[in-house]
């Protein structure tokens, strides 16, 4: 069988590379962005139309020759912000997501290579066109033929995603099976009475999260002060997902080395959450379902 894994590793980019790899996420924000609007105003007046992505490349050249920003920038970069974009229609019109929405500064700055780079894992080194040979922190062997690369933003650091492809052969069918019920005091509970405690990373780092913030608001906003506090505040956020990550990989894991055949609930845990706040003359709208 053939199967697609994904590798991620963290990038170690000299200052002048981070640069070329910021400007490139920003004109692929910005090629996406704008090809949402010119789309979303077409849609807007005509609901029978569609996204044409040989339109959209077509809008693409007539645009690099107006932005010079845009022709530093490697082509097929551009080209794949368009087919993300392409994606979320389909997803959309197939009533699998909701419409797509506008890239924001800073939030998951990314961008994709489909072809050219080249991967040198004995010297862990990385090369993407236009950039350059970038170090990377090898942290395991990448299995599989890469197909392509995906290099995203977290706070002030750079990460690369290589996606490969390789064959694998059938596994021993394990015929233990397990029913997990997850909650909201537990974690999971599974069938054999045993559950596992949640994590609660936000919970555990909620005071130091709260006085960084606290410290932020106080701060004259674009001064030296407030950006380092803010790239504190990244680094605490990142540390938080981290944990949460962790804790998930590892229980998937151990339930998937273990077990051939896993039954789930089929309950939304964040209407379970969710706040019932209210008045008695109007309760809120999850009272009922917290009254079950």
């Amino acid at each position: 069988m053939q199967i697609r894994r994904a590798f991620r590793f963290e990038l170690c980019p000299s200052g002048a590379q981070a640069r070329l790899m910021s400007q490139f996420a920003g004109s692929c924000r910005y090629v996406y962005n704008r090809t949402l609007a010119t789309e979303k105003s077409l849609y807007g007046t005509d609901k029978a139309h569609r996204f044409n992505y040989v339109e959209c490349a077509n809008r693409l050249v007539l645009w690099k020759k107006k932005h010079s920003f845009l022709k530093e920038c490697h082509s097929q970069v551009l080209q794949q912000a368009l087919k993300d974009l392409e994606k979320g229609y389909k997803n959309f019109f197939a009533k699998r997501a909701k419409f797509p929405r506008f890239k924001k500064k800073f939030q998951r700055d990314s961008f994709r290579f489909p072809q050219g780079f080249i991967i040198d894992e004995d010297k862990q080194r990385i090369y993407l066109p236009k950039i350059g040979t970038v170090g990377y922190r090898k942290s395991r062997s990448i299995i599989g033929k890469p197909k392509n690369i995906t290099v995203s933003r977290e706070g002030l650091k750079w990460f690369v995603s290589i996606q490969t492809e390789f064959e694998i052969g059938p596994k021993r069918m394990i015929n233990s099976e397990i029913g997990i019920d997850m909650g909201v005091k537990k974690f999971v509970t599974f069938s054999n009475g045993t559950f596992v405690e949640p994590v609660n990373s936000l919970k555990n780092n909620l005071k130091q999260l709260a006085k960084l913030q606290k410290k932020l608001s106080r701060q004259q906003k674009g001064s030296s002060n407030s950006k380092k506090t803010k790239a504190k505040i990244t680094k605490l956020h990142r540390r938080i997902a981290n944990i949460r990550r962790d804790f998930l990989h590892k229980i998937t894991t151990t339930i998937a080395k273990n077990h051939g055949i896993v039954f789930m609930e089929d309950l939304k845990v964040s209407n379970m959450s969710a706040s019932a706040s209210g008045t008695v003359e109007q309760p809120g709208k999850k009272s009922d379902r917290k009254a079950v």
